[in-house]
């Protein structure tokens, strides 16, 4: 046998050029052929690897260079020696590499595993050898980073081709006008359902236009921040829309959130005045001024309009979401960027005046946006509902109740409705046009139900610094994710576009991954009062052409297929989604090291258990209580970012760098003695015992 093969290391780190480069493999491999003579087998054993029927050992990919020539005899004393023909042609490993050297040519043959590539990314990978090749030809002294691997069309491809989105919207007009024309089109039309109570669209702007003329007194106009601080009801639909009319921007404090929270979003925010309702006044005591709408004084007779109309670029919102640095963070959203949102997804969905979207978001999440205004320019109406829509059966009362045509759901959500109509055996509530999901990765079994069910699926995909969604994809009837691992997130929306980066702001080749960069009419203005954060994470847009243009840069790890869409594949930093809410850890992490208490804190999502799971470290002499740690977190953040489990260790797992290392961290023990796991949710519970019947146990973990 004339083989052995040699296992190397490349090195590239500290960002070489090719020249180092070069030079680093020459020593990795001249140590290789020094110790050439120990035979590869001998390795595998010492190294006590593993072996799986599934790849070689130590290495799936290979290079050889043959400098023989097909022509010329080989001596082997007096064997005589001649070629024959491979056989079938069966890749030995996941990817091989050979060349040829013949005269100043190498010709070049990449074998692979048609189960793990396509033949059109083996395509492209040879492609992007040949410039990589080209570049170490002719420029040695440059870094690997400095050269890019698209070029010609493939580039023009993924940074014009598929982001191709331009599309005409009110560029001049501000979203409560397009609600004012839409009232006049269909003034009689109900425009809010809430628990029996029907407002029509010219009820809304009567009622929102008054309480406008009230602000304005109080001194809103453009850039004004006013907090919103009230249940789901129509005087919630009220004050949003007459916020806006004023030319102010609302900030959404949602009574559910804790006191400490609320003071924290009203005191960064700037707002100068808070609308709430007589009995959550007392929350807001030391603050700004606050109006309960439910106590005002009779309106004075209405006089001329006074105060100064907002113009596109005026901000229209302003709302918190979690922070990596302790502290929530307020993304400032201007009119332009929703008036776009709107009308695209409005055109986008094929939202017609006889639809009714149920509002499942709370206004201080930034799905709510999509979910009302698309609705309100369309003439459509918006189906308030409230957090009971958690419990099992409750989403198909409302939906039926109030003849819900479509619906957007956390995916964490959709996956157990999902699971619930399987088992009720009824279907989706007829009416239902389709159904939108984001926020997490969809599972392609779960969907495969779902296309049972015979209702069009949208995945959708935003942030909240871009204005909710910048991608889709629409699943007809029937239609499901065939064979792929999961469900992409989509295209780029009207007037959005995608781009997929590597570490040096390039574009990545189709199916490399990169960090997503969001760029167009949905970037907002960045985070208010935070221009170091805002600068960090809102960078120049290289490619879009627009003087000023900012891409914003997601955190997420995406990848370009094939056919244009775009598939999320985590997150490149600790923040996780979790049932459709973006948390920052870190944030989480923060109130903890405040508990006098605690020494340390590690918050992280487990897969196993599928919720957050907090890792405290207690301070010398303090004894910590898990149901104490949980009500100390609950006051402090939103319920969605309190932990499920708590564990408290002697010290962190760290790694060999001094860093924690998350890996080792324990799997919390669902009921244990020393374990505080947190109540289920009903869904929950439903779903336990579900499976505890199917398994035939008594208690199932969920």
């Amino acid at each position: 046998f004339f083989v052995n093969m040699l296992a190397l290391r490349a090195d590239l780190s500290g960002d070489p050029t090719w020249a180092e480069l070069l030079g680093r493999v020459r020593e990795e491999s001249l140590g290789a052929y020094a110790h050439q003579d120990l035979p590869f087998e001998r390795l595998v054993d010492e190294l006590h690897v593993e072996r799986s029927l599934v790849h070689a050992p130590v290495f799936q990919v290979t290079f050889a260079l043959d400098r023989s020539r097909p022509h010329e005899a080989l001596a082997l004393g007096g064997l005589s020696v001649e070629p024959f023909a491979g056989g079938a042609g069966v890749a030995k490993f996941d990817l091989d590499l050979g060349f040829l050297e013949s005269g100043d040519a190498l010709t070049g043959v990449l074998e692979y595993r048609a189960d793990l590539f396509e033949a059109e990314t083996i395509g492209r990978m040879a492609g992007h050898l040949e410039v990589l090749l080209e570049a170490m030809a002719f420029a040695p002294t440059r870094r690997l980073r400095e050269v890019p691997l698209l070029r010609g069309a493939e580039r023009a491809q993924v940074l014009e081709g598929w982001n191709a989105t331009a599309r005409e919207y009110p560029r001049g007009r501000c979203i409560h006008d397009l609600v004012a024309e839409q009232a006049r089109r269909t003034p009689d039309a109900p425009v809010v359902l809430f628990e029996g109570r029907a407002l029509s669209y010219a009820a809304l702007e009567e009622d929102a236009g008054r309480l406008a003329r009230r602000l304005r007194r109080h001194g809103v106009g453009p850039e004004v921040r006013v907090g919103i601080s009230l249940p789901k009801g129509p005087e919630m639909a009220v004050a949003v829309l007459a916020v806006l009319q004023a030319g102010g921007a609302y900030v959404p404090l949602d009574p559910a959130y804790p006191a400490e929270r609320l003071e924290y979003v009203l005191r960064d925010s700037g707002a100068t005045l808070v609308l709430t309702l007589a009995p959550l006044a007392g929350r807001f005591a030391g603050g700004p001024p606050v109006l309960a709408l439910d106590a005002l004084p009779p309106e004075p007779e209405a006089g001329p309009e006074s105060g100064i109309a907002p113009d596109p670029d005026n901000l229209a919102y302003v709302i918190y979401t979690s922070g990596s640095t302790g502290q929530p963070k307020g993304v400032a959203v201007p009119h332009r960027a929703l008036v776009n949102l709107a009308t695209d997804m409005a055109g986008r969905l094929g939202l017609r005046p006889d639809d009714r979207l149920l509002n499942f978001a709370s206004l201080s999440f930034d799905v709510s946006v999509e979910e009302i205004f698309t609705a309100w320019v369309t003439g459509a109406a918006v189906v308030l509902s409230r957090a009971e829509l958690f419990a099992p059966g409750a989403l198909r009362e409302v939906v039926e109740r109030e003849g819900v045509t479509s619906f957007e759901l956390p995916s964490a959500y959709w996956t157990e409705w999902v699971r619930e109509l399987r088992e009720d055996g009824r279907g989706v509530p007829p009416g239902v046009r389709f159904v939108r999901v984001g926020g997490e990765r969809v599972a392609p079994e779960v969907l495969r139900e779902w296309a049972r069910l015979g209702v069009p699926l949208v995945h959708v995909y935003g942030v909240t610094e871009a204005t909710c969604t910048s991608a889709a994809l629409w699943l007809e009837a029937g239609e499901d994710a065939g064979e792929r691992g999961s469900l992409p997130i989509g295209r780029p929306t009207g007037n959005v576009r995608l781009y997929v980066l590597d570490g040096s702001g390039e574009p990545t080749p189709v199916g490399v991954p990169g960090e997503l960069y969001v760029g167009g009419e949905g970037v907002a203005r960045g985070y208010l009062g935070r221009p170091g954060l805002t600068a960090e994470r809102f960078v120049p847009d290289p490619f879009g052409g627009e003087p000023g243009a900012r891409l914003y840069r997601s955190g997420d790890r995406v990848r370009w297929l094939a056919d244009g869409t775009v598939e999320f594949l985590g997150r490149m930093d600790t923040q996780v989604k979790l049932r459709g809410f973006r948390i920052e850890p870190g944030e989480i992490e923060a109130v903890l090291r405040e508990h006098p208490g605690v020494r340390d804190a590690v918050v992280v999502v487990r897969a196993d258990v599928q919720r957050l799971v907090a890792y405290v470290v207690a301070e010398e002499g303090a004894e910590l209580e898990r149901g104490a740690l949980r009500g100390y977190v609950a006051g402090r953040v939103p319920e969605y970012m309190v932990p499920g489990a708590f564990v408290v260790l002697d010290a962190l797992p760290l790694s060999v760098s001094g860093k924690v290392d998350r890996r080792a961290l324990p799997a919390p023990e669902q009921g244990s003695d020393g374990e505080y796991v947190a109540p289920r949710t009903p869904a929950e519970e439903v779903l336990a015992a579900i499976w505890a019947e199917v398994l035939g146990v008594e208690r199932v973990g969920i």
